[in-house]
């Protein structure tokens, strides 16, 4: 019995080292705890965070003002109109227009332009690093609401669609980043997405 207990005791002080609770990153009322970056709009409607294309139709984020380095994050997202966005991951925004983004994009983005894949949108950097396999597109359900998981830990990122594995990376350049969360809407207008259920649980 007393091995038992320390078995226990074990496993549950390893688990409060090597995770944390699950935090919610959107409280559903309100923009607390993120940054608005640009002129496009970010807003809370039906308590959900709606991104909309602005009159400039120009790049735009809203990043957490926490930086994360190892998570692993939950999030719904529904392509409303064109749907081209993205989710990033240890990342930085500022620049001149203050829209300058360095860091890697989860894409979300409509049928077949590879929701799921990985951009890096650093200055100078690489472009796609790895897109999910042509049969995987179909895993995106355009009308509808998706659920994103994207597991970041240390060199290797893993994403989800709607339960279903997209791509799996390995890059020391990302494993050496640490930085915020940050949505994104592309330029170009007439662009809106929805997104709610936001969810992170941090990894040490």
């Amino acid at each position: 019995m007393k091995h038992l207990f320390f078995v226990f005791a074990f496993t549950l002080f390893s688990g409060t080292i090597f995770s944390q609770e699950i935090q919610s990153l959107f409280n559903g009322e309100n923009l607390n705890g993120w940054t608005k970056h640009g002129t496009e709009y970010w807003y809370v409607e039906d308590g959900e965070l709606v991104c909309e294309s602005g009159p400039e139709a120009k790049y735009g984020y809203l990043s957490t003002n926490k930086p994360y380095k190892d998570f692993i994050l939950n999030l719904d997202f529904k392509l409303e109109s064109n749907g081209n966005s993205g989710v990033f991951i240890r990342s930085h925004v500022g620049g001149e227009d203050g829209t300058t983004i360095r860091g890697w994009q989860v894409e979300v983005a409509p049928p077949n332009l590879h929701t799921g894949g990985i951009y890096e949108s650093t200055v100078g950097g690489r472009g796609w690093i790895i897109k999910p396999e042509p049969e995987d597109e179909k895993n995106l359900n355009p009308t509808d609401w998706n659920h994103m998981k994207i597991e970041a830990r240390g060199n290797e990122v893993t994403t989800w669609l709607n339960g279903k594995k997209m791509v799996h990376l390995n890059d020391e350049k990302i494993g050496a980043a640490r930085g915020s969360i940050a949505l994104q809407i592309h330029s170009g207008g007439g662009i809106k997405v929805r997104w709610k259920n936001i969810e992170i649980q941090e990894l040490e």
